[in-house]
């Protein structure tokens, strides 16, 4: 017994005044067939030496019993449910009309009923996978008010991105995990919060920051690293392209969270992104040995244009002795230009 509360009050037990405790003890019941324990909250008379339950208490402990059955056999408890409903800030009737069921039924599993297994999974689903909420959102549009449909839309959009950049996260270091030599990757295990921070850092620094620019400094960045440290910051992999050094899954590092671009268009063919850093953009990761580098990086490339420090890139050994399309060896960066 763990005593959490003592109030002296009128004992509804010995009708008596005096000091009340409420206790917690660990209660065993059987539910559907299966026992289960769990603790169970009463108050408990010193004098007459036992425990009552006021009703707020049955119905606590009624849902106690509940929730460490739902544990026992793998369903969500009531505060699982809760938390997925908090997550869409949705109510729990407009929960509700989004998935079709009785306008009550998720008051009920939060409160006193045991979901079923089939209304067990599409609640993991929708915890899961935010696009298929904002699919059920849709289809229920006409069932809520327009501005509840608003604040849920914009909840489970933000939950989508959140859910899709970890995706994307993913791939990238999928992508990466057959890099495995140490020359290549430049002794460091890939490192996506660095990368996405010295975009938003050379994006501070540079007035003019575009795609091409940038895959160059990112590797003159590790590079440089990797001449005064023996290793790079980021643990990006560079292939020698046509335009110079590109690091593998750009396109995808490109869209990460953190990373900010627009679209500019040069002519009436030919368009191009210009990075700039992130509203509120702090530095976390980087180290300041690893931010001496980058500004070493800016002061010697930083105010090229883009054929420039293309036409840099082609005059490195690093570039001069990589074939087409293949990997750029760290071995080099001992013969870098920039020191």
């Amino acid at each position: 017994m763990k005593t959490i509360k003592k109030e002296k009050k009128l004992c509804l037990i010995c009708m008596e005044e005096h000091e009340v405790q409420t206790v917690i003890l660990e209660d065993i019941e059987e539910f559907k067939g299966i026992e289960v324990s769990f603790d169970a909250t009463y108050e408990y008379c010193a004098h007459a030496d036992e425990y009552l339950e006021t009703e707020d208490m049955i119905k606590a402990n009624s849902l106690a019993m509940k929730d460490a059955y739902r544990e026992k056999v793998g369903l969500l408890t009531s505060q699982e449910i809760i938390r997925i409903r908090d997550k869409y800030e949705v109510s729990q009737k407009d929960f509700s009309e989004i998935l079709d069921w009785g306008r009550a039924t998720i008051t009920r599993y939060e409160n006193h009923q045991v979901q079923d297994r089939a209304h067990d999974d599409v609640l993991r689903k929708i915890d899961s996978d935010p696009k298929w909420f904002l699919q059920m959102l849709t289809r229920a549009k006409g069932k809520i008010s327009d501005k509840a449909y608003d604040k849920y839309h914009k909840s489970a959009s933000t939950e989508f991105r959140r859910m899709k950049n970890r995706y994307l996260m993913d791939s990238i270091q999928a992508l990466y995990a057959d890099f495995v030599d140490d020359i290549i990757t430049g002794g460091v295990e890939l490192n996506l919060n660095k990368v996405i921070e010295i975009i938003n850092y050379y994006a501070s620094k540079v007035s003019s920051l575009h795609k091409v620019k940038l895959m160059k400094m990112l590797w003159y960045g590790d590079s440089v690293s990797y001449k005064r440290r023996g290793k790079s910051i980021t643990g990006l992999v560079y292939s020698a392209l046509p335009m110079g050094a590109v690091p593998e899954g750009y396109e995808q590092i490109l869209d990460l969270d953190g990373v900010e671009f627009e679209t500019v268009l040069y002519d009436l063919d030919r368009m191009g992104y210009k990075f700039y850093p992130v509203e509120g953009f702090q530095i976390k990761e980087l180290t300041p040995e690893e931010i001496e580098i980058l500004d070493t990086v800016i002061a010697e490339v930083g105010h090229l244009n883009s054929q420039e420090i293309i036409d840099k890139m082609h005059d490195e050994d690093a570039y001069k002795c990589t074939g087409r399309n293949c990997t750029i060896p760290f071995s080099y960066a001992g013969k870098l230009s920039i020191h």
